[in-house]
């Protein structure tokens, strides 16, 4: 597993899962001879995609930043369209660690898609109970209340199996939540009407996690939106403001979904000055 310090701040990479999907939905209305040059595809032009929650240990606290792709929850054909290859092992990367599901103290939802909210709840007999008993659940309040009520689009992502068994865990926010010392949760919306990111400062240390509105290091550039997005012209703007922001400080970006890179630095022009480079494997 990969890990690195930033200040405070320890950021281990867990097994959330992985799956496949369109290139051209992940980048928009880019063209594949540009975006190809920056992402490898396969013959399918499907590019792959991590599902890989971050454990963020702070001050003697274990927060994890989203809670990957679950396990034993999709049905064969949305393995299949979904292009999933490998499910969720949090159990495993914890143990390896030293801890379990019942350490971790808080979860950081940028947003509620299933690829994001799967890990949260599992299989317990007929219905479904939490993976993490013992945290409390940050998300926005735009997020949480879409979740709950989903509109004709977004229903096919926000699933009740997803939210019902820990809506007694969530504490949702509105514009910003300081989560502790240093660590802020901003909503953005954007991806989605409720998406946020989060922004950790300590001394000249800085991360930033963009989550889905810059999902892998390939989306660095500001006017490349997902199609998934629900609100383009917002990611783009939003992508914006934080690089500009991070540029300056040169800061970490942090990736949830990168297959390729767990994370880069980059300097006041946003070139590459660092970077922690994900293990690669062979899927079985």
């Amino acid at each position: 597993m990969e890990t690195l310090q930033i200040g405070r701040a320890k950021l281990t990479w867990l097994n959330g899962g992985v799956n496949f999907l369109d290139g051209g939905a992940m980048f928009g209305v880019v063209p594949k001879a540009l975006w190809s040059k920056k992402y490898p595809y396969n013959d399918k032009n499907q590019i792959e995609l991590r599902t890989d929650p971050i454990l963020l240990q702070l001050d003697g606290k274990n927060y994890l930043i989203d809670s990957g792709i679950g396990k034993g929850k999709l049905t064969d054909k949305q393995l299949r369209n979904f292009g999933v290859l490998e499910e969720s092992s949090i159990d495993n990367s914890l143990q390896e660690l030293g801890l379990t599901v019942n350490d971790i103290d808080v979860m950081l939802m940028t947003h509620l898609h299933f690829d994001h909210a799967c890990g949260l709840t599992k299989k317990a007999g007929d219905s479904y109970e939490p993976v993490f008993p013992n945290a409390k659940i940050y998300v926005s309040d735009i997020e949480w209340n879409e979740m709950q009520n989903p509109n004709i689009r977004s229903i096919n992502t926000y699933w009740e199996m997803n939210w019902k068994p820990v809506q007694n865990q969530v504490e949702s926010f509105q514009e910003e939540l300081q989560v502790a010392e240093g660590l802020r949760m901003i909503h953005t919306g954007g991806h989605s009407d409720g998406h946020s990111i989060l922004v950790f400062e300590d001394g000249d240390e800085t991360f930033i996690h963009m989550a889905d509105i810059m999902p892998t290091h390939a989306h660095q550039n500001k006017l490349w939106a997902l199609a998934y997005d629900d609100y383009p012209v917002t990611s783009v703007h939003q992508k914006e403001k934080w690089m500009d922001y991070g540029y300056g400080k040169k800061a970490w970006y942090t990736f949830y979904h990168d297959a390729y890179y767990r994370a880069i630095r980059v300097d006041e022009s946003g070139n590459r000055i660092d970077e922690v480079e994900r293990e690669r494997y062979e899927y079985k």
